[in-house]
């Protein structure tokens, strides 16, 4: 609950930066000032900081502190993998995803097309995953590089990455992961799931914004992208954000410590949704989209009998009237008019898609907060489908 009059459920798209977080960055913000490139004694402090947190970071993910590379956030992860893949990939011209992947994936992957690489769309099954026969079927020797998310950022949906990738591996083929929706909320191990190239991003675990990551297993073949520096062991050019990554490491610290208790919050707090739901809300029919695998995020259609729904756009918009936060999907496409490409991906019509909203809990929100979110529901859907 973010005041006496605001709800928030929309952890998915952000999270407030965490007290212990901000202590720990505000002298990095202050006095310890220095840039991590710097010889003098202030930028070499700098940069011992920087690299305890890279040592703190890839020990809670498997992964070894050379392999961990800073970012501005998941997005330039997401470009980063797939633009240093390309460049080494040879005589291999095809990349595939899923149509139901983040367009920070989607978008490289599309304008490959320009440098002669041919996107390939691998099908998500009902529940919004990527089953792995169906993988193996679209995979050939042409293939350089899978990219599939972990959780999906609209619907929660998990893919298990371990099989996919042990496909891969088999067939030559480098595995990347957008975890931007996982790390730090469910567990994540670069050496169990098997990937190659991993993405991750703070503000979405109470972090700062401005920061992420990318894991290069070592070995892989990859190229760096954003070059004009030596930092990062010249794997990404540009003044190093030394609060950014203390920040970062902290909110992945408290994350993981805290993550068993608050796995068994956000399945207590999904039951007693659904239950509300149920019991509360009379105003229409409503089903889930998808099947979410994590408890945190659901997305939810909402209709009449004839399955005639409603302008999910303005659904918000009156929960917003009525304090209350949602989402209609990814925040990187908030104002589209177009239905959720993620929706539309599961076989939802585009009216289907337009009446649904996502629903994200985070460790603020409280079982009274869902009970006052149902209320507003039925009552803003009670007024939506009188004019329907």
């Amino acid at each position: 609950m973010t005041s006496n009059s605001t709800l928030y459920f929309d952890y998915a798209a952000t999270t407030p930066l965490d007290n212990e977080v901000l202590e720990a960055m505000l002298p990095f913000l202050t006095s310890e000032y220095g840039n991590a490139n710097s010889a003098h004694h202030l930028g070499q402090r700098a940069k011992v900081i920087v690299e305890d947190a890279r040592e703190q970071i890839a020990s809670l993910i498997g992964a070894e502190p050379s392999e961990i590379i800073f970012t501005s956030g998941g997005t330039e992860s997401d470009n980063a993998v797939v633009q240093g893949v390309m460049t080494l990939a040879g005589d291999k011209n095809e990349l595939i995803t899923s149509p139901g992947e983040h367009h920070a994936v989607l978008h490289p992957i599309e304008l490959s097309k320009m440098k002669g690489f041919k996107p390939v769309m691998v099908p998500l099954n009902n529940d919004g995953v990527v089953e792995v026969d169906t993988l193996r079927e679209y995979l050939s020797d042409k293939t350089c590089l899978v990219s599939l998310m972990h959780v999906n950022n609209e619907i929660g949906s998990v893919n298990d990455l371990k099989k996919l990738s042990d496909l891969c591996r088999e067939n030559g083929v480098l595995f990347h992961t957008d975890a931007v929706q996982s790390l730090g909320k469910i567990p994540v191990n670069v050496q169990e799931l098997g990937v190659d190239f991993l993405s991750g991003s703070a503000h979405k675990i109470y972090g700062p914004k401005g920061i992420g990551l990318m894991y290069v297993r070592n070995g892989s073949r990859w190229m760096p992208w954003l070059t004009g520096g030596s930092q990062e062991r010249r794997r990404r050019g540009g003044t190093t954000n030394v609060p950014g990554v203390i920040g970062f490491a902290k909110a992945l610290e408290i994350a993981t410590r805290s993550m068993e208790q608050q796995l068994k919050t956000y399945q207590e707090l999904n039951q007693h949704l659904l239950s509300e739901l149920k019991t509360h809300l009379h105003a229409c029919e409503w089903e889930i989209n998808g099947k979410p695998g994590v408890h945190h995020i659901t997305n939810f259609c909402f209709h009449n009998a004839e399955k005639r729904g409603i302008d999910g756009e303005m659904l918000l918009l009156n929960l917003d009237i009525e304090g209350i936060c949602v989402s209609n999907g990814s925040a990187c496409t908030s104002g589209a008019v177009e239905p959720s490409h993620v929706l539309l991906a599961l076989g939802r019509q585009a009216e289907q898609a337009k009446s649904s909203i996502r629903i994200s809990f985070g460790k603020h929100t409280t079982k009274e907060d869902i009970s006052r979110l149902v209320h507003s529901l039925e009552a803003v859907l009670s007024r939506m489908f009188t004019l329907v």
